[in-house]
């Protein structure tokens, strides 16, 4: 028998030469247990040569001509040995759709041509169809092997496989690892390729090749080869909005080829019906391989392997696609072990990326899990489960898993003040999933989580900076609380200030006036006018009314807010430091730089003993008292106040937040106060790109930081550069504030003086008397601002006098 066995080991010389027995090897790989097959008769064939064993392959046609992207992966494969002393095992793993087989059918054809072979492809999505797959191997090299039982002639083929190296042996879609384990542990020479949605401990597998999405480029470049469009816009939101996931790129490729529709026109569709979408293929696709098909089947699986997986699924889906901190979902010890199993499970099938902090869920999945989602009813809920786990603490809502994601959000948000710089990088990873998850249909505004969330993640959203994305939240919230509670409780004072400030931050000031003074209205009548709560709208109320250039209305406001919140709060309060910081702040504005300065430096030094150097707030008031020594002419006393201001808000708040453009400008006028213009440029013109990127280019202030720029560029002797930048903030300025606003009186000087250094004070006259007019009507007569740009005006018509003259 052990000669037998060393013959079949060798290649089976009985089969290769037509015989009608031979010996084949069952059992693991530490018994081996072998027997002599004798073949029916009439069964005996042809073998392959020798020769002909290399070019022995069974691959299947590629689903599409195009593959983009895969190029570090395809090296990694070609750089593993096919020869040698032991077999190489590598397993390929990833989401459905991924691209896994793709890439192991490219890798398999250059194996082919490189002079590998026999590569043989063999679906291993169950143990029956390995064992058919190895059989069919086993046919190819000898037709005589048809007659065998499968089991038989699979054994026979990793016997033969034992006998030779430089094979390749595709295991595509595995499931499951017990069902290669019989052969994985007997094959020692040649490669093996494994394929698989399975994150599980594969033997003797060694690292696993994780395939990720395409990168926007690539997957552009696939759509693009597919379709042949040149709309390279809509091909990049296209393959955006499917993820870059390859599967879904060329499901969508090749129906816009088919069909000649756009890229516009089927992300149209797919945003409509996105079930719909997903489960078609192109017309005449006789595979109709279709990412829902294929996550339908997955799902099924998931389902089997643990019913409550599908179940967190489900919650996930209305999250957005990035990454999501675990502990939203931490429900609690009693239930955080269900919890993590179900989050293995899909792990393990690659629906979702896990770690130990985060869980990531691909936005196609999300799509796909959504549209198979029943519709929100008020139906009871499930008597086990992840939504009783997830439930358990929160308040009693209807099933549907938009709620229980609502509600989990609503748990998770930082405690404390959400403007509070501390706590940002808390809320940071909480954002984009908390607008996906207000941005379902499915929330509806009667869900009791909705407005506390809206509410706070607008205040939050607000002190980042980023208006634009908290306004709708803002309005909502307003919308919510107005009809749940009427337009005069005590609770609907915080969401109307909220919007308010969103609108003032959006360039909207005489919109969110009327917010405002609402606010303040319902503030007094249910806590009274010295209540903390009620100055600190008061103080509200005076920047909005600076901001309209009502700066007499505002000092007496923002006077009786600081009069109010000493006395209630006390001298050393936050809240102290800036009732005073705002009432130094209008001081200044009405030509008072010498009686706001000491409540400026005071605002500091308080601000300072409450939260530190290095607070963003803290350069606020540094900002504001190095704005104010300046007026004062201590141009050198300002710097280091302004450069310091600066230093923190690009540390804290990063080099592209609107704050730190506010400070990059004022740096930049303490510097040409000192007559050091080219050093200023820079920041300005850095201020003034900040500005434009965040707040758009009709922004009042990005108007403002264009007319600062077109100063600057003034300084520095470059007027042709500044006249188009002093002509874009005048009409910007106009369109947002009106011809008769403070600030457009300052982008009529800047516009008329670039006109005057260009030789051109005919134009700049008329300028320069609206501006004029302007700033007397808001400052009087008396103002420094008032005075200089009366002496503008002078020495213009001076100088047109002098022209006529010489005429």
């Amino acid at each position: 028998m052990r000669g037998q066995g060393a013959a079949s080991a060798s290649g089976d010389r009985s089969a290769a030469t037509g015989g009608n027995s031979g010996v084949v090897a069952t059992g693991d790989h530490n018994h081996i247990e072998q027997r002599t097959v004798v073949l029916p008769a009439g069964a005996v064939g042809a073998a392959v040569s020798d020769d002909a064993v290399a070019r022995v392959n069974n691959l299947p046609t590629p689903d599409s001509a195009v593959f983009r992207g895969r190029d570090e992966a395809l090296a990694a494969l070609e750089a593993l040995p096919a020869a040698g002393g032991g077999v190489v095992a590598q397993s390929v793993r990833g989401l459905g759709g991924v691209g896994k087989s793709t890439l192991a059918l490219h890798h398999a054809r250059r194996f082919l041509a490189a002079g590998g072979g026999p590569v043989w492809w063999v679906d291993a999505e169950s143990a029956p169809k390995v064992t058919a797959g190895l059989a069919a191997l086993a046919t190819a090299l000898n037709p005589a092997h048809a007659g065998l039982p499968l089991e038989d002639a699979a054994q026979w083929a990793v016997v033969w496989l034992q006998g030779r190296t430089g094979w390749l042996l595709v295991l595509d879609n595995a499931e499951d690892p017990a069902d290669l384990d019989p052969y994985l542990g007997r094959l020692t020479t040649g490669q093996v390729l494994i394929t698989t949605r399975r994150d599980l401990p594969w033997r003797d597998l060694g690292t696993p090749l994780r395939l990720d999405t395409l990168t926007p480029t690539a997957a552009v470049d696939v759509l693009r080869e597919i379709t042949g469009s040149t709309d390279a816009a809509g091909l990049g939101r296209l393959a955006e909005e499917l993820g870059y996931l390859p599967l879904a790129l060329q499901q969508a490729g090749a129906y816009l080829a088919q069909t000649r529709t756009s890229p516009g026109d089927y992300l149209v569709r797919l945003r409509q019906d996105p079930a719909g979408v997903l489960a078609t293929g192109a017309p005449g696709d006789p595979q109709q391989r279709t990412i829902a098909k294929l996550w339908s089947v997955t799902l099924n699986a998931v389902e089997r392997a643990d019913p409550d997986a599908v179940e967190l699924l489900r919650v996930l889906a209305y999250f957005g696609p990035d990454p999501l901190p675990r502990t939203v979902l931490d429900v609690g010890p009693e239930n955080q072990r269900a919890i993590d199993h179900a989050l293995g499970v899909l792990a393990a099938y690659s629906m979702i990326t896990l770690t130990e902090a985060t869980v990531t869920v691909h936005r196609l999945v999300q799509t796909a899990v959504r549209a198979a989602e029943p519709p929100a009813t008020p139906a009871p809920l499930p008597p086990r489960g992840v939504r009783r786990l997830l439930r358990r603490r929160t308040p009693p809502a209807p099933p549907h898993p938009s709620f229980i994601a609502l509600s989990l959000l609503s748990r998770a948000m930082p405690e404390g003040r959400p403007d509070s710089f501390r706590t940002w990088a808390a809320w940071q990873p909480l954002l984009p999933h908390i607008h996906s998850v207000v941005g379902h249909d499915e929330i509806t505004d009667s869900h009791p989580d909705l407005a506390d969330v809206l509410e706070r993640s607008a205040s939050h959203l607000l002190a980042r900076g980023q208006a634009a994305q908290a306004l709708p939240m803002a309005e909502r919230a307003v919308a919510i609380s107005e009809a749940a509670l009427g337009p005069e409780h005590p609770d609907t004072a915080a969401p109307l200030n909220n919007l308010a400030s969103a609108l003032c931050d959006m360039g909207r000031p005489a919109e969110a006036l009327p917010l405002e003074e609402r606010a303040l209205a319902i503030a007094e009548a249910a806590l009274g006018p010295e209540h903390p709560d009620t100055a600190a709208l008061l103080g509200n109320l005076a920047g909005t009314l600076t901001e309209l250039g009502r700066f007499s209305e505002a000092l007496t406001l923002a006077e009786r807010s600081l009069t109010v919140t000493e006395k209630a709060l006390g001298p050393e309060h936050f809240d102290t430091a800036l009732s005073l910081d705002t009432v130094a702040g209008l001081l200044g504005e009405t030509g008072r730089p010498a009686d706001a300065l000491p409540l400026a430096e005071r605002a500091l030094a308080i601000t300072e003993r409450n939260v530190g150097p290095e607070h963003p707030t803290t350069a606020f008031r540094l900002s504001n008292v190095a704005a104010l020594t300046g007026a004062t002419g201590r141009a050198a006393d300002a710097l280091p106040l302004a450069e310091r201001a600066l230093t923190i808000a690009e540390t804290a708040l990063g080099p592209e937040h609107p704050v730190t453009a506010m400070f990059l400008s004022g740096l930049a006028t303490r510097l040409t106060d000192l007559d050091r213009p080219a050093e200023a440029l820079p920041l300005a013109e850095r201020a003034r790109a900040v500005m434009e990127a965040v707040r758009g280019p009709e922004h009042p202030y990005t108007a403002l930081f264009l007319a600062y720029l077109a100063t600057t560029l003034n300084h520095v002797g470059r007027h042709f550069d500044a006249l188009p930048l002093a002509e874009r903030a005048l009409v910007a300025m106009e369109a947002a504030m009106g011809p008769e606003h403070l600030r457009t009186a300052h982008c009529l000087s800047t516009l008329a003086t670039t006109l005057d250094h260009l030789g051109r004070p005919a134009e700049a006259l008329p300028l320069a008397q609206r501006a004029l007019t302007i700033t007397e009507t808001f400052l009087g007569a008396d103002h420094p601002d008032t005075a200089n740009r009366r002496d503008d005006l002078g020495a213009l018509r001076h100088l047109l006098a002098g022209d006529g003259d010489d005429d």
